[in-house]
């Protein structure tokens, strides 16, 4: 990857974590998902500004990829990229949760312009991207679609016949993305329901898995080109990342899962936000 992308991709990654802690924000009794919105930064920024074929002018052109955010809890962060793009004004951010506000707690796709599907009961995003994955094959349209997965969501059973369905019908177009932050709401995957090795179990079910460093932007679009060449089976992209990856206090802590923030930890999630390096 030349040197000018990979900063421009993280220049994108680190705007809109900063989007995040805005519409999270230091107010007194204003909350949101912290966490897991900035363990998927990276992901989303690259999926957005690399590889998908969308057009925020043109948001239901039919040749367009899809973008599923299945947990649908982290929405900011793809609030984030749509603003970025020009789906709607960077002010509607502002406005996150408010009534009559297009931005909701979870993705609306009858509010928000370049969302594809309502999410955010866990377990659904795999099965709603698989069926439009075959809509798009029938319509033999190149398009791809892309389902992004929380690791604790991985405890539904929907997402495993989904994952099945997927293989049996070969379906090649489909790319799910786990973000492998290891945390949920209460704490720790593996102390809550053990869901083991994921890419063996994505394996087992017929994909084709690519694990990577959800934070590397380089390995991240490496990922992304490599699904592209796959042929007869959907794509597993095991993303191993950081709940709360760049905020100091927040990094591998589920008590920010969703939370708020207090005037002084705004002021230092800006200050580590604005000053961390990529590798």
């Amino acid at each position: 990857m030349k040197a000018e992308l990979k900063k421009e991709l993280e220049d994108r990654a680190r705007v809109m974590r900063r989007h995040i802690l805005e519409m999270v924000g230091g107010k007194e009794g204003k909350v949101g998902h912290l966490g897991g919105s900035s363990s998927a930064a990276d992901l989303v920024a690259a999926l957005y500004f690399y590889k998908m074929n969308v057009d925020p002018k043109n948001p239901q052109k039919t040749d367009r990829d899809r973008f599923l955010l299945s947990k649908g809890h982290a929405a900011l962060v793809q609030y984030a990229a749509l603003a970025e793009l020009g789906y709607f004004p960077l002010e509607e951010l502002q406005k996150v949760k408010s009534l009559g506000a297009m931005l909701q707690g979870h993705p609306d796709m009858t509010k928000t312009p370049g969302i594809e599907a309502n999410t955010g009961s866990l377990g659904m995003g795999l099965s709603i991207g698989l069926g439009i994955a075959l809509g798009q094959r029938m319509n033999k349209s190149a398009s791809k679609t892309y389902v992004m997965l929380g690791d604790g969501e991985l405890g539904e059973g929907q997402v495993w016949e989904a994952a099945m369905a997927a293989a049996s019908y070969e379906a090649d177009n489909l790319i799910a993305i786990v973000d492998h932050n290891k945390l949920q709401a209460m704490g720790a995957i593996c102390d809550r329901l053990e869901v083991g090795n994921i890419a063996a179990k994505f394996e087992a079910f017929g994909w084709h898995v690519i694990e990577l460093d959800g934070h590397s932007m380089t390995e991240i679009c490496a990922a992304l080109d490599a699904a592209d060449a796959v042929t007869g089976k959907p794509i597993a992209l095991v993303a191993h990342t950081i709940k709360g990856k760049h905020v100091s206090f927040a990094e591998g802590n589920p008590a920010f899962h969703n939370a708020g923030l207090s005037a002084e930890q705004y002021e230092q999630a800006c200050k580590d936000i604005d000053s961390y390096v990529c590798n």
